[in-house]
């Protein structure tokens, strides 16, 4: 089996017009190739003929599949005559397995089939920040993929970022802080203003609640009117377990009052105390992340950030480690699912404990 170019520099990398067929037994089923020249994710698998079933090519070429996710970060599979979400279904289980549930959510989404999922159900004028999916958790999926069923009529792509190379854009020190810190995420349900703890840990038992919270280190605070503040320390940055990369790999920016369009964030610094917002981060000791230091993060992930059109039909496969996505605002009807697979946790290595939340919460500064 050949596999698509090397490991060395960009400017050694094949051409766009430069294709590559990979074979499958003895027929050349599929090539390999870029959408722009100068664009290394995703890297776009096609059929050279209309007969190739993605479902079975791929149970059968699932090694050329890893080495190239691993190698790239992101694989879009066009051109397969997918075309409803049970095809999706079948092959996230022929190269990955047993589908995830969605737990111990931050956004909202509605069953599509089994564990296949619509995309974040927010207004179609709103952008979401790129993220790793679930990075915030103390298990996340290893690979996240994408189905397209409808593609906008203008805008609504998924916008990509390698966090192998956000990594290496954030300023060492800065690095090294967050690596020896970490990052606390303070979460607040119940309010009337994002996802019920109903919703996000799908039950309305708050013993089941508080177990699955200590069972994965979320300090648990209940509060009037049956709602909840959780805390939690994370890594802000972690090895890949499969290619030893270091990768940028939480939610620090993401969760971040100062991230929020300025409308919507001051409307909820008017509305709510810091310590009682929807979603906030700290560094992992409890005191304010630097806004300077949010604004290189963003400025990081914003070079790195990659896009491309959807085409219905399209699966997107996300090592969900080496690339974060997100979501562009969009025009019309759109639908994308969503499925997720391959748990894996660090847990050993997340924290030694949590300290104290500091007695008086800093404001944060919007000038």
């Amino acid at each position: 089996m050949k596999t698509f170019a090397s490991d060395k520099l960009k400017s050694q990398l094949p051409p766009l017009r430069s294709r590559r067929t990979i074979s499958a037994s003895s027929e050349e089923l599929v090539e390999a190739k870029f959408l722009k020249s100068d664009q290394f994710l995703p890297l776009v698998i096609s059929p050279t003929l209309e007969e190739v079933n993605l479902v079975g090519w791929a149970a059968q070429n699932r090694d050329f599949i890893a080495t190239e996710l691993g190698k790239w970060g992101g694989l879009l599979f066009r051109n397969f005559q997918v075309s409803d979400p049970a095809q999706f279904e079948q092959f996230i289980a022929a190269v990955s397995g047993e589908l995830l549930e969605y737990r111990e959510r931050s956004s909202p989404r509605s069953r599509v089939k089994g564990n296949i999922y619509t995309s974040t159900d927010y207004p179609a004028e709103q952008s979401i920040f790129l993220h790793n999916e679930n990075s915030y958790q103390h298990a996340w999926p290893m690979k996240i993929f994408f189905f397209c069923l409808k593609s906008a009529a203008a805008g609504g792509e998924t916008p990509l970022a390698d966090v192998r190379k956000v990594l290496q854009r954030i300023d060492p020190k800065i690095r090294d802080i967050f690596a020896q810190k970490q990052v606390m995420y303070v979460r607040n349900f119940g309010s009337g203003l994002g996802l019920h703890w109903h919703d996000v840990f799908q039950t309305t038992d708050k013993l089941k609640v508080e177990e699955y919270c200590q069972n994965r280190d979320i300090e648990v605070e209940w509060k009037n009117g049956n709602c909840l503040r959780t805390r939690q320390v994370r890594h802000a940055i972690l090895k890949h377990p499969k290619t030893g990369e270091k990768v940028w790999f939480n939610h620090a920016a993401f969760f971040h009052i100062s991230t929020l369009d300025p409308a919507l964030r001051d409307s909820l610094l008017a509305e709510f105390k810091e310590s009682d917002l929807p979603n906030n981060t700290y560094y992992g000791d409890g005191t304010p992340i630097e806004l300077s230091v949010l604004d290189e993060v963003r400025e990081a992930y914003r070079q790195e950030t990659v896009t491309f059109p959807w085409q219905e039909g399209d699966i997107l496969m996300l090592d969900n480690m080496l690339v974060a996505h997100g979501r562009s605002p969009f025009v019309g009807s759109r639908k994308i699912a969503v499925g997720m697979s391959e748990t894996y946790s660090d847990s050993p290595t997340v924290r030694q404990g949590l300290k104290p939340l500091p007695h008086s919460w800093h404001s944060v500064k919007t000038d």
